[in-house]
């Protein structure tokens, strides 16, 4: 079949899942929504999209779609799930699922009593990188994992919406510590369950901009005894800095998609776009040369038009999007206590 698409969104996100998209047989995009009538028809101009909306139940009740796709800011995750469930859409979510555990579980509970396709679009599982460390894992060639150190850091949100915590759900560790904890279920295994977690997290750049922490650290244990690291900032300069080592009895692996780039270059001028959250353009620059495919959207987008074609569940889930929200609950209650606080999976 082919799988007729409504996108939801018109941001930076829903770029990164068009261009992951582009390369994806047996799917069209029918249809793209916005709040914004100009963004909503430039995003379809730009994407040879034939039909744009800003009524959001009207994108998704059309009777030529078969999935959703949500790359809406947090605060909409709960209503556009909602409105595709009541029109049996089967449906994908970007990151992180809900603004806290009890949304998520509402979520999950939707798409359940639906009984439709539903995806959980972390990116960094899907990633050619992380896949491959996974195979490594599979080969045996690290043996038991006993740590894993994740980092995701970089000068600040795009967008406006990500900076207000009641919108988002949180700051630095809500926004990114959802790729990282999900990275740690995956390359452990989704057996091994989380079972508590101790974090911090302040605010030391961005004072006027935001009410949440712009930096965060969290430790997860794991049922295993594995501990997973998670680094996360809003404040650091340089451009993106995206990283993973895994430790095992038997050897180790460590990724890195943005600082280890295949091409460097030095300029007097201005490089143009290297990469999201790029500080500069000129010096020594470092450019990504497929941005979208390295972080996982490619593969990630083929997953999900591949399920909803052969009409099974994806390997991520809205299950596994409850899973890491619940994990969130905890390290912010560790943020507040200082202590180490259950995850209760």
């Amino acid at each position: 079949m082919t799988v007729r698409i409504a996108m939801l969104g018109s941001g930076f996100v829903s770029e990164l899942y068009m261009l992951g998209l582009d390369e994806v047989r047996g799917h069209d995009v029918i249809v793209n929504y916005s709040r914004s009538a100009s963004r909503a028809a430039e995003f379809g101009a730009r994407w040879k999209i034939p039909h744009q909306s800003t009524d959001l139940a009207a994108a998704i009740q059309r009777p030529d779609i078969d999935l959703v796709v949500i790359g809406l800011p947090n605060v909409h995750h709960v209503e556009a799930t909602r409105l595709a469930c009541e029109a049996r859409k089967h449906v994908v979510c970007t990151k992180p699922l809900g603004r806290t555990a009890a949304e998520a579980k509402a979520m999950l509970d939707l798409v359940t009593a639906a009984g439709v396709i539903n995806g959980y679009a972390e990116t960094e599982v899907f990633s050619p990188a992380v896949m491959r460390v996974r195979s490594l894992i599979d080969d045996g060639a690290i043996g038991r994992i006993f740590t894993i150190r994740s980092r995701e850091a970089h000068s600040g949100p795009h967008a406006d919406h990500f900076w207000d915590e009641q919108l988002t759900g949180g700051g630095a560790l809500m926004d990114m510590g959802c790729h990282m904890f999900e990275a740690f279920r995956y390359l452990l295994g989704k057996d091994d369950r989380p079972t508590e977690v101790i974090a911090w997290g302040d605010r030391l750049v961005h004072h006027t901009r935001t009410t949440a922490e712009d930096n965060a650290i969290a430790m997860v244990r794991f049922a295993s005894g594995a501990m997973g690291v998670a680094e996360t900032s809003w404040a650091a300069l340089g451009g993106m800095d995206l990283r993973n080592e895994v430790y095992g009895d038997r050897g180790a692996a460590y990724t890195d998609v943005t600082r280890g780039t295949p091409v460097r270059a030095f300029t007097l001028g201005d490089a143009g776009y290297l990469m999201e959250k790029t500080s500069a353009s000129s010096g020594w620059v470092f450019p990504q040369p497929d941005e979208a495919r390295v972080y996982g959207f490619h593969e990630e987008m083929r997953h999900f038009v591949e399920c909803v074609a052969a009409g099974r569940q994806p390997r991520e889930t809205y299950h596994d999007g409850w899973v890491i929200n619940v994990m969130m609950d905890a390290a912010y209650r560790s943020m507040r206590s200082k202590r180490w606080e259950a995850i209760e999976v």
